[in-house]
């Protein structure tokens, strides 16, 4: 027996659809380049083909540019809605977490030690996302914008995609990336991973306070 959706669902769904603004296309097209970064860098894997590498690491600061494009946008045409915050997060977290995490396992931090920073420095984004998403109506001014950040914003991770892009335009990947590679125990550490300790660290910060432009 086929079940049809109600009415009601029809309207539910239509209001969703029509949830959608222009600024909201933008912040998937953020999110798309963020997944294609992440399937560059497993392609790499297999290839070694240093145009998959470069690929993957440039798609992120093209998914920057699609994040500042769907803020002003939304203030341009004063369309701020609570689903185009959360889609923010969401893309953020794939294009700014998942991707540059996905490019440093590509680059070589392979070792136990090098894979365990780098779920920290996702989870760290993710928890900075989601203390941002219910304090930012707290530490909105009285114009309505929130005027600080607490913690570096996640798309600062970018620079990490470059530096990425550095190493791999220099030839040092694998054991080669910068700081070498040591046993540390029964896994392998390559230093390199502590430099995104420092940045998921940054992230959830609440003594750091970065003015918003």
């Amino acid at each position: 027996m086929t079940m049809r959706p109600t009415p009601n669902a029809d309207r539910r769904h239509f209001t969703m659809i029509r949830g959608f603004h222009l600024a909201d296309f933008f912040t998937l097209a953020n999110a798309a380049c963020g997944m294609g970064s992440v399937f560059f860098a497993m392609m790499f894997v297999g290839s070694q083909s240093p145009l998959h590498f470069f690929t993957a690491a440039l798609l992120a600061p093209l998914a920057l540019l699609f994040d500042v494009f769907d803020g002003r946008i939304a203030r341009w045409r004063h369309q701020h809605s609570p689903l185009g915050r959360e889609l923010d997060s969401l893309a953020d977290i794939v294009s700014f977490g998942v991707g540059p995490a996905a490019l440093a396992f590509a680059a070589g931090l392979r070792g136990g030690w090098d894979m365990l920073a780098l779920i920290y420095f996702v989870c760290c984004g993710v928890s900075r996302l989601a203390r941002y998403n219910v304090t930012a109506e707290s530490l909105s001014g009285d114009e309505g914008k929130v005027s600080y950040f607490e913690g570096t914003p996640i798309p600062t991770t970018v620079l990490l995609s470059l530096l990425l892009a550095l190493a791999a335009w220099q030839g040092r990947l694998g054991d080669d990336i910068y700081g070498g590679v040591m046993l540390l125990g029964p896994w392998a550490l390559h230093p390199f991973a502590l430099v995104f300790v420092l940045s998921g660290s940054l992230m959830i910060s609440k003594t750091l306070r970065i003015p918003k432009l």
